[in-house]
C-alpha cells in the first residue's frame, strides 16, 4: 500500500510539475535545446520523477490511475525514463465509461499497459524528440512521433505542450491527450 500512494503521488506530480516548472515549447525552441523549459525555482535534477510528482497539484485522474495500476517502482527506478505525461483534461477526453472500467482492479493489466506506453526508457529531450519518428516504449510497442505546425505530436493527436521537466532519473513531457497502445 506504501508503494501504491507513492506511485499516485509521482503521478499526481507529473501532471502538476508541468504547471511549477515546465513551459511551452514549441518545435524550434525544441531544437535549439528548449532553453525556456528550464525549472523555474526548484532543481529537480536531484529528485526522481515519482519525488518530482509528489509536489504538484490538479492531475487528479492520473493519480488514481497509477495508484490501480501500482507502478510506484517504475518510476521509482534508476532509469532514466522519459515519462509523457496526460493532464486531467487528456483523460477527460476518454469516454466517461471507459476511465471508470480501467480502473477497477479486474483491468488492471491493461490500465498498466497503457500507463507503460506513455513511458520510453532513456532521456528523450525536447530537441531530440523532434528528430524521431517514432519510440519504443516500456509496454513494448512503438508510438509514432511527427511535427506538425511547430508542434510534437504523438500518434497522430496528442500534442506535447510542456518540455525537458528534468528528474535525477529522467524526463516529463506533458501531453495533451491518453495516448494508447495499438490493439492487439
Amino acid at each position: 500500500m506504501k508503494k501504491l500512494s507513492l506511485f499516485v503521488c509521482v503521478a499526481l506530480a507529473m501532471f502538476s510539475v508541468s504547471n511549477a516548472w515546465g513551459q511551452e515549447c514549441p518545435v524550434a525552441a525544441a531544437q535549439k535545446a528548449c532553453p525556456s523549459t528550464q525549472m523555474v525555482s526548484v532543481n529537480q535534477d536531484e529528485k526522481d520523477i515519482v519525488d518530482t510528482a509528489v509536489g504538484a497539484e490538479g492531475f487528479k485522474t492520473l493519480v488514481a490511475a497509477v495508484k490501480a495500476a501500482g507502478l510506484v517502482e517504475v518510476l521509482k527506478g534508476d532509469g532514466p525514463f522519459t515519462v509523457f505525461a496526460p493532464t486531467d483534461e487528456a483523460f477527460a477526453k476518454l469516454p466517461k465509461e471507459t476511465l471508470e472500467s480501467l480502473l477497477k482492479p479486474e483491468n488492471k493489466d491493461k490500465l498498466v499497459a497503457i500507463l507503460k506506453y506513455h513511458i520510453v526508457a532513456g532521456n528523450v529531450m525536447a530537441e531530440d524528440v523532434v528528430d524521431l519518428k517514432e519510440a519504443k516504449t516500456v509496454e513494448g510497442s512503438d508510438v509514432k512521433i511527427e511535427v506538425k505546425d511547430g508542434n510534437v505530436i504523438l500518434n497522430g493527436n496528442s500534442k506535447v505542450v510542456k518540455t525537458d521537466i528534468k528528474c535525477k532519473n529522467g524526463v516529463i513531457h506533458v501531453i495533451d491527450t491518453v495516448i494508447l497502445p495499438p490493439a492487439e
